[in-house]
């Protein structure tokens, strides 16, 4: 496949100085590597997409396992001091549901659905590496799309791809169509946090007024997220508001 390098660096260069593309044909993990080099001390603001992932990760340990061309895997690693950190998954989860199709829905805290099927998901690692001054982390920001049908093999539902949206669409036209918007969208949370884009998740939340179970078992209905990105979830014993626990959707009634 011929990448959009290029194109993605002149997007994005103005906006991080020192920004730079690359593209491996093979590693563990696109967010193992980036956070690989921070420790090394190398925190230049990096984009890295990986056209085969060996043992790509997502949220709770889950593999994420992605083959060329089928889907697109990339972490954007890059150094930020928000004032506030909560609600950053749900901010990136916005930019790419923006920038991607307008039937393209939120699932709380970091997935992309499509008719209730996963699309995209999203695992965000943060570490302090003493650089950069006080405050600042190192994040890197991990994407995964499905962009051709994958196997449904040992999963509940089988996942959307986004040829089911852009039928002529491939990884390195998804890969500039997301990027750059996307960069812009994590430098706006760093200066101004959840807030812009608490009105944006709402409009594709796709839990609002929903039945949900959380991991503990509880069972309520969700009613949004809150300023900071908490689900928000109407139980029998009044309104909570989760921030970390594994959300499952309940079938809808029939």
């Amino acid at each position: 496949m011929r990448w959009q390098a290029e194109a993605v660096w002149e997007a994005v260069a103005p906006l991080l100085p020192g920004f730079t593309v690359e593209v491996l044909p093979e590693v563990d993990s696109s967010n193992s590597e980036l956070m690989r080099r921070a420790r090394a001390g190398r925190t230049e603001p990096v984009l890295l997409v990986v056209e085969r992932q060996t043992a790509g990760r997502g949220r709770l340990g889950r593999a994420w396992h992605s083959a060329p061309g089928d889907s697109l895997t990339f972490s954007l690693g890059l150094a930020l001091a928000p004032a506030d950190w909560s609600g950053l998954s749900l901010a990136v989860g916005v930019s790419l549901a923006e920038s991607l199709h307008p039937r393209v829905r939120l699932k709380w805290p970091n997935d992309l659905w499509l008719d209730d099927r996963k699309l995209a998901g999203i695992l965000i690692e943060t570490a302090s590496f003493g650089a950069g001054g006080p405050g600042v982390r190192q994040a890197v920001i991990g994407v995964g799309i499905n962009i051709a049908p994958r196997p449904a093999e040992g999963l509940s539902t089988p996942p959307a791809a986004l040829r089911e949206l852009l039928p002529d669409i491939d990884a390195s036209a998804a890969l500039l169509r997301v990027v750059p918007a996307l960069v812009r969208d994590v430098l706006g949370f760093a200066q101004s946090g959840f807030a812009p884009f608490h009105a944006r998740f709402d409009a594709r939340d796709a839990l609002r007024d929903r039945a949900v179970t959380l991991s503990d078992g509880t069972a309520g209905t969700a009613h949004g997220v809150g300023e900071d990105g908490s689900l928000l979830v109407h139980t029998a014993a009044g309104l909570h508001a989760i921030g970390s626990s594994e959300v499952s959707v309940r079938p809808a009634d029939r």
